[in-house]
């Protein structure tokens, strides 16, 4: 069975308080995500949309149709050595999808 939740994880050395944004709206903790160790847990399906083909690209560029697939992006405002940072378009991972960096 599926999980409908999406991983995301924090900057490393990123201390807390963190304000977070889903495609640049404010997000609440313990409403939208929680926080677990390093990672943020939206329980939700996120996605990104991906890379696109060269026919998509082809299409896109002579105006045959345009991209509207689903592409959240995950924003973090967090402090860093007593300096606030702030770190875009974070990369998502679904549970059932694994680790992108893990090769296996």
């Amino acid at each position: 069975m599926p999980q409908n939740r999406s991983i995301v994880q924090l900057p490393q050395g990123a201390q807390p308080p963190y304000r977070v944004f889903l495609n640049g709206v404010p997000q609440e903790e313990g409403r939208d995500y929680r926080v677990e160790g390093d990672t943020l847990v939206f329980p939700r399906r996120l996605q990104k949309e991906g890379r696109l083909g060269a026919f998509r690209w082809t299409a896109i560029f002579l105006g045959l149709f345009g991209t509207y697939r689903q592409n959240d992006s995950v924003d973090v405002q967090y402090t860093q050595n007593g300096v606030q940072q702030l770190a875009t378009y974070l990369d998502i991972v679904r549970p059932d999808e694994g680790d992108p960096a893990d090769p296996a």
